[in-house]
């Protein structure tokens, strides 16, 4: 196909996804820089889709600890590495050592990319934070199309990575590639923390962010994070926290070997019995945590907060329809929401050492170790949060008078993070917003937890910022991942218009 018939077809299919996703048209039309900047991103989406394409290819999935994979992340970190030299940046790729697997063996951690361009002291330094690495995807866990082939339907751009996180990366790179070819001069400073570990915890990230706290960090205004979703498919949104989390194991034993339930079924306390009681004894079926004190720490909702959940965009029958769910708890969208992003939730995720093959096997198991989670809010503490879950589960066990032992540990504990909305590239995110989607954004939280934000908003004493690119459907980790292009493009520009508005305001 001729390459401006090309581009030709990829902008009236953005602007027909447009009409029939609701989407928002500019407030106004870009004039200036903002309109060469706005024009050339259209006009090379087909190769910003094409990047995407290449780094999709890669396999760099960071959390199956395989020799190959390792490999295809370094690969992975020295395409975004050259692609970031070529803009001109400085690139460092820092060295992060490897990890000890159970086993004995090691693997190399890859590299984490260090980059900037500009230390211009009149402008604003802001740093963009992103991942490379992907979660595990075969087609045959499900894939209508091979996850590692980006493939274009409608629109959407599926592919293990589209979404989490090398999209959200690409168009921030795209967003500076367009300003340096355009031979203009970059609005603000900007620096690249990038690394291939994120899905498998982030090894080594926070160890560096202390360590190039005086250095690499110590310039830096801004912080920019786009590794989250928004709560719509039409809305654009910025986020301003997450929850917390800590994750619990509970361990019954009797003996190390399992029972025949013929033989033993019966004359013993059977470690199973104990843990399903245990673990019963948690949440009820409201999804009220049952654990006394446990909501006592948790801030209250102020009239002003109310008033965001009321006016995010989410419409709740399509949420449900979208996520396949029969019946939520709650039957508003505030209530939803809140409980959602600001109020604790309790989670039990899975029993190990108790049969969960197919077919049926007369076993008494002799040890089992119950899983469960609970998502952290403001002003939760998570040593008491440990305390009154161990106190509670003591006390249910004692209860049985089991001759079973009972462990409990926690395994995790990580803070809930919350940013200050009124920070100046919250207000540039929001002008910048209504530049490129023509509408105010939905202010959002986010359920789940992603710690960096929290390591550099506690480390660098910085502001910290979630601008998401993706729709709520994107099915980030799922066997339908993707990103649509038009949010992909447009997330590019939006990127764009931030830059400006951040110098306007600096």
């Amino acid at each position: 196909m001729d390459p401006i018939v090309g581009r030709m077809a990829s902008s009236l299919l953005a602007f027909l996804l447009l009409l029939d996703g609701g989407m928002f048209s500019p407030s106004s039309p870009p004039t200036g820089l903002l309109e060469k900047v706005f024009q050339y991103i259209d006009l090379h989406q087909d190769e910003f889709v094409q990047t995407l394409k290449e780094w999709v290819a890669v396999e760099s999935d960071s959390v199956q600890p395989v020799l190959h994979l390792r490999r295809e992340l370094l690969r992975m970190t020295g395409l975004a590495a050259d692609r970031l030299r070529n803009l001109g940046a400085h690139v460092d790729l820092v060295d992060a050592g490897f990890q000890q697997l159970p086993d004995g063996q090691s693997l190399p951690i890859p590299p984490i990319i260090l980059a900037e361009l500009g230390n211009d002291p009149k402008k604003p330094t802001v740093c963009f934070y992103g991942h490379l690495d992907v979660q595990p995807a075969r087609q045959e866990d499900g894939w209508v199309t091979d996850p590692h082939t980006l493939t274009e339907v409608d629109g959407k751009l599926y592919g293990r990575g589209t979404t989490d996180n090398k999209g959200p990366v690409l168009a921030w790179i795209n967003a500076v590639s367009t300003f340096r070819a355009l031979d203009e001069d970059l609005p603000v400073n900007v620096k690249f923390v990038i690394e291939g570990m994120e899905e498998a915890g982030s090894l080594a990230l926070e160890e560096l962010v202390q360590k190039e706290k005086a250095g690499f960090f110590s310039s830096v205004d801004y912080i920019v994070i786009s590794d989250n979703l928004w709560i719509s498919r039409r809305t654009p949104a910025l986020t301003c926290g997450t929850r917390g989390n800590s994750y619990f194991m509970v361990e019954v034993k009797c003996r190390d070997q399992d029972f025949h339930s013929g033989t033993f079924g019966g004359i013993l306390n059977e470690p199973m019995a104990d843990l399903v009681a245990l673990l019963g004894s948690l949440v009820d079926s409201s999804g009220r945590i049952l654990i006394p004190g446990i909501y006592d720490h948790v801030a209250p909702v102020t009239e002003e907060e109310k008033r965001t959940y009321e006016a995010i965009d989410l419409d709740l029958e399509e949420y449900r329809n979208s996520s396949q769910v029969k019946k939520f708890l709650f039957h508003t969208k505030e209530e939803l929401l809140m409980h959602l992003w600001r109020y604790p939730s309790l989670s039990i995720h899975g029993i190990e050492g108790a049969f969960h093959e197919p077919g049926a096997k007369t076993v008494i198991p002799g040890r089992v170790i119950g899983k469960f989670s609970i998502r952290l809010v403001p002003h939760m503490n998570i040593s008491v949060v440990e305390k009154q879950v161990k106190q509670h589960l003591d006390y249910i066990f004692s209860k049985r008078n089991s001759s079973n032992q009972m462990t409990v540990s926690m395994t995790l504990g990580l803070h809930p993070w919350v940013a200050n909305i009124r920070d100046n590239q919250y207000l540039a995110a929001k002008r910048a917003i209504k530049t490129v989607f023509g509408t105010e954004p939905d202010m959002i939280r986010d359920g789940s937890t992603i710690p960096i934000a929290k390591i550099f908003q506690d480390t660098i004493q910085k502001s910290v910022m979630m601008l998401p690119l993706g729709a709520v459907d994107d099915g980030e980790h799922s066997q339908k991942e993707k990103i649509n292009r038009w949010n992909y493009i447009e997330g590019s520009k939006l990127f764009a218009a931030f830059f400006l508005e951040m110098a306007k305001l600096h």
